[in-house]
């Protein structure tokens, strides 16, 4: 049995009776059938990225570490890419001389 995945809309309407409509998580977590840990999970998310929290199916967290992992190694390919041009310039200068 795989993981439970909630949308980003499901997120906000919990994290919005939690702050907007000062019920306790419990009580939510407990309407909602989820785990009130996960609910204090998603109410200091929303609170620390507001608005941008809960992008795509995933959390802001996961999104910014995907994001680092991409810039790694686009970093990774573009030092590469530099290396390779350093040794051909190399070459450039001998038949030029």
């Amino acid at each position: 049995m795989g993981r439970k995945v909630y949308d980003r809309q499901f997120k906000m309407a919990a994290v919005q009776l939690v702050l907007e409509e000062n019920l306790f998580v419990k009580e939510v977590a407990k309407e909602l059938f989820i785990h009130p840990n996960t609910l204090y999970r998603w109410v200091s998310e929303y609170e620390e990225y507001g608005e941008s929290a809960f992008p795509g199916r995933g959390s802001a967290l996961y999104n910014s570490q995907y994001e680092m992992k991409k810039l790694k190694r686009e970093n990774e390919e573009l030092r590469k890419e530099l290396d390779l041009l350093k040794k051909f310039r190399v070459f450039l200068k001998k038949k030029n001389v």
